[in-house]
Order: structure tokens, then C-alpha cells, then sequence
């Protein structure tokens, strides 16, 4: 009797940064929701611990970032300065989705990433995600975050989405 080998799992990784714990809870939920996706595995990397490695050994992405200045962070940022360059022509075609906890309308955070998607040669998958906590004043900027159950559904629905599209190899 011939033994065939397994499948190769297929792996989502998360990259996110979060300065006032909104992004954070969205990064929690969209791992949530990841994770019933039994066939793939998911790692959830904090910006600062993510580096070109762990973007190598996956298989699609979810970038998410606070909206800053109208940008990404700067940590969230300097993770894709620190990664470019080494994954570089070694990640063509892959997918990715991009989620963005914004204060205002988060659209240049979105921008910034998909054109270094682009660079990456990155397939995006889903529409972008812009939750918009509504923080203008620099006392809502600088609070804790409370992201709406609603917001959170949305971001568990992501993730669960790219799991699901990578285990059936949909992209």
C-alpha cells in the first residue's frame, strides 16, 4: 500500500500593530475567526516580532494598523522596511487583506499598504477593512479603544474568510 503524503498545511499570518488597543481586539477577532478554519494554521505577529522569516513561511496575510496622521503606523511601517527587501521576488501571488482601525476615514492607511503589496506582487483578496472609531479630539485619539461587537464580526469574518480560501485553495 502506497502512503500519501499530507497536504501541506497552509499558514495566515497576521501582522499588527495597536497603540490604544483597537487594532488589537480586531487582531484578536480576525484570529478567532482564522482559527475555525481547522486546516490552516494561523500566527498572530505583533509588528515588532514580525520580521521577513515569518512572511516567508506563510502562505497569505492580514496586515492591520491604527490609522496615524492618516498613515499606518510607524511600527507597522518599519516592519515592512525591515521585511521588504528580503522577501522580495519570493512571495509573488500570494493573497492578502488589509484592516485598518481608523479615527477619521483610514484610506491612506489602506493605500500605503497595497502599494507595498504591490511591490511584494501580493494578491488582494478581500476588500479593505476600515473600522472608524469616530476619535478626532486628542482625548479620544490617546484613549483606550472599544471596538463594537459589530466591528469585531466583521474582522473574525476576515480572517475566517482567508483561512477558508487558503484551505480550499482558492488563493
Amino acid at each position: 500500500m502506497t502512503k500519501v503524503a499530507p497536504p501541506h498545511m497552509k499558514t495566515l499570518l497576521i501582522v499588527y500593530h495597536s497603540m490604544t488597543g483597537g487594532t488589537a481586539q480586531m487582531a484578536q477577532a480576525a484570529l478567532e475567526g482564522a482559527r475555525t478554519e481547522a486546516d490552516v494554521q494561523t500566527t498572530l505577529l505583533h509588528a515588532d516580532d514580525a520580521d521577513a522569516q515569518a512572511v516567508l513561511k506563510a502562505d497569505g496575510y492580514l496586515f492591520m494598523t491604527p490609522e496615524n496622521l492618516a498613515a499606518v503606523s510607524g511600527r507597522m511601517k518599519d516592519f515592512f522596511d525591515r521585511s521588504y527587501y528580503g522577501v522580495l521576488g519570493q512571495i509573488n501571488g500570494r493573497p492578502f487583506a488589509v484592516a485598518v482601525c481608523a479615527g477619521s476615514d483610514g484610506s491612506n492607511a489602506v493605500r500605503q499598504i497595497q502599494r507595498i503589496a504591490t511591490g511584494w506582487r501580493l494578491n488582494e483578496v478581500a476588500p479593505p477593512l476600515i473600522v472608524c472609531t469616530h476619535a478626532q479630539s486628542t482625548e479620544a485619539i490617546l484613549q483606550a479603544k472599544q471596538i463594537t461587537d459589530a466591528d469585531l464580526q466583521r474582522c473574525r469574518e476576515l480572517g475566517e474568510a482567508l483561512a477558508c480560501g487558503l484551505a480550499a485553495g482558492v488563493f
